[in-house]
């Protein structure tokens, strides 16, 4: 009985009419026995996760022998903040409560600690920047991701460039499902999400595309972060002000005028649409909305900072100052809604509007 209903349930998920163009089916993508040609397989995507733990292994080498020398040649330290005084009472209120006590609960503290509330106050700001990683922990970590996709980038157009799809996107849809996926393999295993899906039914061109466009920006931010912990605010500037550049062109012009007419238009002509084209098609105008909403938080961030004079932090960096959390006491006390630099918007991994928020 179970048997027979996992058999129906992974017949109605993988529906041949749903997934594949008409006159196509997953035997066709089956390849020959014994011969050279394959097609992706579904199958393949666990492989992912044996390369993810490889590359796991990697970063951990490369954030300990390489990107750690180069912090502490460029004066980058490992110290932390200071540490909270040991206090079983408000440690209990900092793991099992609240992180942030509100006036009134700082007011019940301090009658049972017989402790002033401003020192009350510094105690849970120390505790609060104990769980922060340090500068030196950042700078490695931002170090490693700028040398990923600054790679993975170069490698999609070493590839690419000779690829007929690059130059012309009607290629993607040639001969569609019956492609060749070899060269792109590892390429496709770097990420998840979208590409998952596009693996699955072999729109490997179309996929290798989205993927370059998306690693041309990525780097440059991770490089406007590690000047930024390295304390080079000028360089820091330039990167961002590159990476806000490149972002913009390549997600709200590159993206839309290539990617997205080829999915939605050369593709219709070429194949015509199936149930699952207008899934991925609607994924890729998800896409779409959310890089209008990401452009228009970078665009924020950039004014800020020509008004500024600078691009402000990465909040992760903050340490809170005594003023700060005083500032924000006074206004909850008041009814006054206000954010801690914990607070501040992170999307995708893009800077947001409060993001780099830096003390003036």
């Amino acid at each position: 009985m179970a048997a027979a209903a996992a058999a129906a349930l992974r017949a109605w998920f993988w529906n041949e009419r749903f997934w594949l163009p008409h006159n196509v089916t997953w035997a066709d993508l089956a390849g020959e026995p014994g011969g050279g040609l394959q097609y992706p397989r579904a199958a393949h995507v666990l492989s992912a996760f044996p390369l993810a733990l490889g590359i796991f292994a990697v970063r951990l080498l490369f954030e300990r022998f390489i990107a750690k020398p180069c912090a502490i040649n460029l004066g980058i330290q490992d110290s932390g903040p200071h540490r909270a005084q040991p206090n079983a009472i408000l440690e209990k209120v900092f793991t099992s409560i609240t992180k942030s006590p509100d006036a009134k609960r700082l007011e019940g503290l301090s009658k049972q600690l017989d402790w002033d509330v401003r020192k009350i106050q510094r105690w849970f700001r120390h505790r609060r920047n104990q769980d922060k990683p340090t500068t030196l922990t950042k700078f490695c970590e931002s170090m490693w991701r700028f040398t990923f996709y600054l790679s993975i980038f170069f490698y999609g157009i070493r590839f690419l460039w000779t690829a007929p799809w690059f130059w012309d996107t009607r290629q993607c849809w040639y001969n569609y499902p019956f492609q060749d996926f070899l060269i792109m393999f590892v390429h496709h295993l770097a990420t998840i999400g979208l590409i998952t899906f596009s693996y699955m039914n072999n729109m490997v061109r179309v996929g290798t595309l989205v993927l370059c466009l998306h690693d041309a920006s990525d780097f440059l931010l991770e490089a406007a972060k590690l000047a930024n912990y390295a304390k080079y605010q000028r360089v820091c500037d330039a990167f961002f002000m590159l990476f806000g550049v490149v972002f913009i062109v390549t997600r709200l012009g590159i993206y839309p005028f290539w990617i997205l007419n080829t999915t939605l238009f050369e593709s219709w002509e070429l194949i015509g649409p199936y149930p699952s084209w207008w899934l991925f098609n609607g994924l890729l105008v998800t896409l779409q909305v959310l890089h209008v909403i990401w452009s228009y938080l970078i665009i924020r961030t950039a004014s800020k900072a020509l008004v500024r004079g600078k691009v402000s932090k990465d909040d992760r960096s903050d340490v809170e100052s005594s003023s700060e959390e005083e500032e924000v006491t006074s206004n909850s006390t008041k009814g006054t809604f206000s954010t801690s630099s914990n607070g501040s918007n992170r999307l995708n991994g893009h800077v947001a509007g409060g993001q780099w928020t830096g003390e003036e």
